[in-house]
């Protein structure tokens, strides 16, 4: 039934219009049931758990459970919650000045119930919606029992000239003055032993205690938790009778393949529209963007433990739209494309964002970022061209035999990093072989990004060690891989 929320201002106007009573839980129950059968999408904007954490969602919500999104970070979590707000219904009546959205048809507090008894059906009421009707608290080890529940106030008691045992004392904290909302406590097993205690009543009989006073406000609250699997060993534990009082425990996870992680970089990425418009990105540059996080998941160098998260992926994407725009910028150019060289424009991201192992901690964190970029470009290269073994037999011929007797015989050249797309085509285009190959292995390949594709031909070589590819001031030394060793000594 669709109330006309702008019309009823009072107890009796609402008692007329039919409206009934619902809990939180319900609304969402009710609301989730509608947007299934219509086959509507519930939680938009979240790619990779279409099969797997949003049915254990919906199931949870069907079920009026409280939640917790037990994952690591940067999986979504929040969001997830903060998506559960399209499930609530769109305006809900509360009693005019409750500092805890009393139901005018059941209020709860004690303003309330007297604003009721003294005005009857004249009793205003407001309206508050559903974007309102969302609480987050971020858990830290300094939260009290009074952030959370209350406490008593003696400014309030001394401005009302109020006895301490009168329960008009009492200033709410911020689970009571979400009644009726959605409460969301992330990173819960930071919060101190004895606050999650102070939780259990809330969670299993839906009322609270505040000191000694003898208050039971039934509130009606859809709680909703976030946490990391490992703090249950490092910093903090959920103590087991809270666990036990929490409905449905849900496993988040990264995204399984290349073209969900794409979707979420590209969906989550913050980019200006003169950016997007200078600087094109070849389809293989964003893939490989995407394989450094999955390499990094997989390294021996970073705590797997502590997780990759998706904004390494997003941040290191808009770095490197910034570095091929700032090379734009340099030369005076309208338009660039990436280039695989600009991927060093992207390492102050990674580096950030990954937890090393100790044998990461003696790489440092430049070099493992190095490193993993390497390691992705490996992998996209033997989906393009044939795979080079570690051990190969004497004289045994390879595909890349031309392009390496190419630089052997030569002094191979430099990509510097503020070269013109001109003089970048040219350099690439100036070495026969290379061309020659992509020719052979991948004849369909789109003209604008075969660039990228001959770098990552150039890159993979170096990777596997049969060129070498020195680093200097202002770009790129790529040469034969002995000629490298000998400018080294």
């Amino acid at each position: 039934m669709k109330l006309n929320h702008k019309e009823i201002t009072t107890l009796g106007e609402l008692k007329k219009s039919g409206y009934q009573t619902k809990s939180i839980r319900d609304e969402l129950r009710n609301n989730l049931r509608e947007k299934i059968k219509r086959g509507e999408e519930t939680f938009g904007g979240v790619w990779g758990y279409e099969n797997s954490v949003i049915p254990e969602l919906e199931r949870a919500i069907l079920s009026r459970h409280n939640i917790n999104l037990l994952g690591l970070r940067g999986q979504a979590k929040t969001r997830l919650a903060r998506l559960m707000v399209d499930l609530l219904d769109e305006w809900i009546p509360i009693v005019e000045g409750s500092e805890i959205n009393d139901d005018p048809l059941h209020p709860i507090s004690r303003f309330a119930r007297e604003s009721i008894a003294e005005k009857g059906d004249k009793t205003p009421i407001n309206w508050l919606h559903r974007s309102e009707r969302f609480y987050e608290k971020l858990a830290t080890p300094d939260v009290t029992v009074a952030d959370l529940i209350g406490d008593v106030d003696p400014i309030k008691a001394a401005n009302l000239k109020l006895s301490y045992a009168d329960d008009r004392v009492i200033h709410f904290g911020m689970i009571p003055r979400a009644n009726r909302c959605i409460f969301v406590i992330n990173e819960l097993p930071d919060l101190q032993a004895r606050i999650q205690v102070s939780l259990f009543n809330i969670l299993e009989e839906g009322d609270i205690q505040i000191r000694g006073f003898k208050l039971r406000l039934p509130l009606d609250i859809q709680f909703v938790f976030t946490a990391n699997p490992e703090d249950y060993t490092n910093r903090g534990s959920i103590v087991t009778p809270l666990k036990d009082r929490i409905g449905s425990q849900i496993l988040t996870h990264y995204p399984e393949n290349i073209e969900t992680a794409r979707k979420i970089t590209e969906q989550e990425s913050n980019l200006d529209t003169r950016q997007s418009n200078t600087v094109y990105v070849p389809d293989m540059a964003k893939s490989l963007l995407e394989q450094i996080s999955f390499e990094a998941r997989n390294s021996e160098y970073v705590d797997a433990k502590s997780g990759v998260s998706a904004r390494t992926s997003i941040t290191a994407f808009e770095n490197l739209l910034s570095t091929a725009e700032r090379r734009a910028l340099l030369v005076g150019a309208d338009k660039t494309m990436v280039r695989l060289s600009d991927f060093l424009g992207v390492i102050p991201a990674i580096t950030g964002k990954i937890e090393l192992v100790y044998e990461g901690e003696q790489e440092g964190a430049d070099g493992v970022a190095a490193i993993l970029i390497d390691n992705a470009v490996k992998t996209l290269f033997s989906t393009y061209f044939p795979k080079i073994n570690k051990l190969e037999r004497k004289n045994e011929e390879t595909p890349y035999d031309g392009l390496l007797q190419w630089f052997f015989q030569g002094e191979g050249f430099e990509l510097l990093d503020d070269f013109t797309e001109e003089e970048y085509k040219r350099t690439l285009n100036n070495v026969p072989e290379l061309n020659e190959l992509i020719k052979k292995y991948q004849p369909d390949f789109p003209k604008e990004d075969s660039y990228f594709l001959k770098e990552l031909l150039l890159w993979g070589l170096v990777a596997y060690k049969k060129l070498s590819k020195n680093r200097f001031s202002e770009g790129y030394r790529l040469k034969d891989l002995y000629g490298g060793y000998i400018s080294g000594l």
